[in-house]
């Protein structure tokens, strides 16, 4: 009995789906729920150019920043589920705001239809070694905990940066204070300029300022250490256990958008992904391409959820 009603499901498609031998036949809307200047902005201007040459139609990148990026996947839930509007969602739309926000403008889960992941970057322990001068991250500790008056910038509520802050007072006692940002790229500004002392940023913002001598790097947030740099150690190694914090950023459509244009979304990113000039650019810059098939991505985000729930209610971090 329960075979029949899933079989129909995959049959029955809403009023509103394209169908994809028709589709596109008009420009597509790219919602990056971020400011423009940013990493996130960045990767989805050039996925969206690639997007583009590959269908024949334009994507043009609608910028909607706000409350953690709540605000311009919010349009993207909202939107016609005919393949024309799809939005750049991230860690914090999608795995961390559901648990930080009292109240969603949209389900997380069910207002969407995953396409595919894009990009993964781990995230790296940086400051300003003029504004927080220390050798290691055991320094960082000791001056957090004599001063009390470190900040700890993000680019927004919600962000891998934010929790990485949250994870790193909770795992050391450390009284650092959260300073979000509406953006990653305001976020670096001031961390740059001494207004703020310390970032939990990803790779692919902070290596050019990293190679560039402006910001010193302690550790990355993963597991493992990265490919993107070999010589840093992991949180972990630096004496701060169980830290698994990473950047993601994926492409999703309404809910309801016919299963065959997701399908053919998902297809042609990874076409995208795979060309060796963006590939190279984005490995570069310390982002790693990441396609996935749209199964694949929900069940992905299936788990960022309940582990990103855990570090929220552990670190009793709120956002009203």
């Amino acid at each position: 009995m329960l075979a029949i009603p899933l079989a129909l499901a995959t049959v029955v498609q809403p009023i509103n789906a394209q169908p994809v031998a028709a589709w596109p036949s008009k420009p597509i809307r790219l919602v990056v729920p971020f400011p423009a200047g940013g990493s996130v902005d960045a990767t989805s201007r050039g996925l969206a150019q690639k997007l583009a040459e590959q269908l024949g139609q334009p994507v043009v990148v609608d910028n909607r920043p706000g409350a953690g990026g709540n605000i311009g996947m919010d349009a993207v839930a909202k939107a016609a589920p005919d393949g024309y509007t799809i939005g750049m969602g991230a860690l914090s739309t999608h795995a961390v705001n559901p648990a930080l926000y009292p109240k969603m403008p949209y389900d997380a889960v069910k207002d969407f239809a995953p396409v595919s992941l894009v990009v993964v970057t781990p995230n790296v322990l940086v400051t300003n070694p003029q504004a927080l001068p220390a050798a290691d991250v055991a320094g960082i500790i000791a001056t957090a905990k004599a001063s009390g008056k470190v900040n700890c910038a993000s680019g927004s509520n919600g962000s891998a940066g934010h929790l990485a802050c949250e994870l790193f007072k909770l795992a050391t006692g450390a009284p650092v204070t959260h300073v979000p940002y509406k953006g990653g790229g305001p976020a670096m500004t001031d961390l740059l300029g001494g207004q703020v002392q310390m970032m939990f940023d990803n790779m692919a913002s902070a290596l050019p300022q990293i190679k560039a001598g402006k910001l010193k790097a302690f550790a990355v947030t993963t597991p493992k250490r990265s490919a993107l740099a070999p010589d840093l150690p992991t949180m972990a190694e630096a004496g701060v256990k169980d830290f698994d914090v990473f950047t993601w950023w994926g492409v999703f459509a309404p809910a309801g958008t016919s299963p065959e244009v997701v399908k053919r979304l998902s297809v042609e990113i990874g076409k995208a992904l795979s060309a060796p000039d963006l590939r190279e650019k984005w490995l570069a810059s310390g982002a790693e391409p990441a396609a996935s098939t749209p199964e694949e991505f929900r069940t992905f985000i299936g788990k960022e959820l309940p582990k990103y729930a855990r570090i929220v209610k552990e670190s009793g971090a709120r956002v009203d």
